[in-house]
């Protein structure tokens, strides 16, 4: 199955594979757009993100502490999509020619183990201790990280021109 390279398909599929993983950066940024948004991409900031405001004389906290609820929203949508983008990320960076062997597979695999230990220790900062906030931001951005290399990497191979 790993003699079909990217840099070997013909024009029409590295075209349509490029347009996707294009689409899959700019939907990887926006995500991270939306964490700084919500989180100033600080501990905590996140904390406060899931853990709520601290309230100073009966003022309205800024942020309520997500529910319960919004906690299995939260890790249910995402470990999903999570789990779906780092297949088909994955799977197309497979067929890169530069990249072989056990970095290879360090690269595809990694983003599954992030996205595991990602959202369980946002339920571990939620509800046991605010110190999981920095596996959260290590392994969030381990994740990230690796989407953008494999992306990177496939896109220049699909887009090299042949000598």
């Amino acid at each position: 199955m790993n003699n079909l390279k990217l840099k070997d398909l013909d024009q029409t599929a590295k075209i349509f594979l490029s347009f996707f993983l294009i689409t899959m950066l700019i939907g990887i940024f926006t995500g991270l757009g939306y964490i700084y948004y919500t989180t100033d991409m600080n501990p905590g900031g996140t904390i406060e993100h899931y853990k709520g405001s601290k309230v100073l004389d009966d003022e309205i906290p800024e942020e309520f502490p997500k529910p319960l609820e919004g906690m299995i929203l939260t890790t249910h949508a995402h470990v999903n999509s999570f789990a779906l983008i780092s297949l088909v990320i994955g799977m197309i960076f497979y067929f890169n020619s530069y990249i072989n062997g056990k970095l290879k597979l360090l690269l595809m695999i990694e983003p599954f183990v992030s996205t595991i230990i990602t959202f369980t220790s946002l339920w571990f900062l939620r509800y046991i201790n605010d110190q999981f906030v920095y596996i959260v931001m290590i392994s969030s951005f381990l994740m990230y990280l690796f989407w953008a290399i494999m992306i990177l990497i496939s896109l220049y191979e699909l887009n090299k021109r042949s000598n």
